[in-house]
């Protein structure tokens, strides 16, 4: 990996990331224990945690006798790195039309819009 970003996650590579990205460090069993499907079993994980290792997403640390995996790539850019692809293959590289598809969605609350509304005077500001 040498200067070159870490390829894009898969979505199985994803959640293991953020279960590192919300817990730290772990082991394959810690890791394991907190996926969101739970029925993942312990040497799918290490196979996939393996895979990520050679891929350059993560590093191990091997000093004790549990392995111990931490993220080698931050949430912030992995998420602007896939919300990028999004743009691009989704939306035709319009954030207009990815924010209008997301804001029409019942997803969003109240609470959420008005973090929105925040945001986009805070750019406003700073333009």
């Amino acid at each position: 990996m040498s200067g070159t970003s870490p390829p894009m996650p898969t979505t199985a590579e994803l959640e293991i990331l953020r279960v590192l990205w919300k817990r730290g460090p772990s082991t394959v069993r810690e890791v394991q224990a907190h996926l969101e499907e739970s029925s993942t079993g312990y040497t799918t994980v290490l196979k996939q945690l393996q895979m990520m290792l050679e891929k350059g997403l993560v590093s191990r640390d091997e000093s004790q006798r549990a392995h111990v995996y931490s993220a080698r790539v931050d949430q912030s850019v992995t998420q602007r790195r896939l919300v990028d692809d999004l743009i691009d293959r989704a939306f035709g590289g319009s954030t207009n039309q990815l924010v209008m598809r997301a804001l029409s969605s019942d997803r969003v609350s109240a609470d959420e819009l008005d973090a929105i509304r925040d945001l986009i005077d805070e750019l406003d500001d700073e333009r």
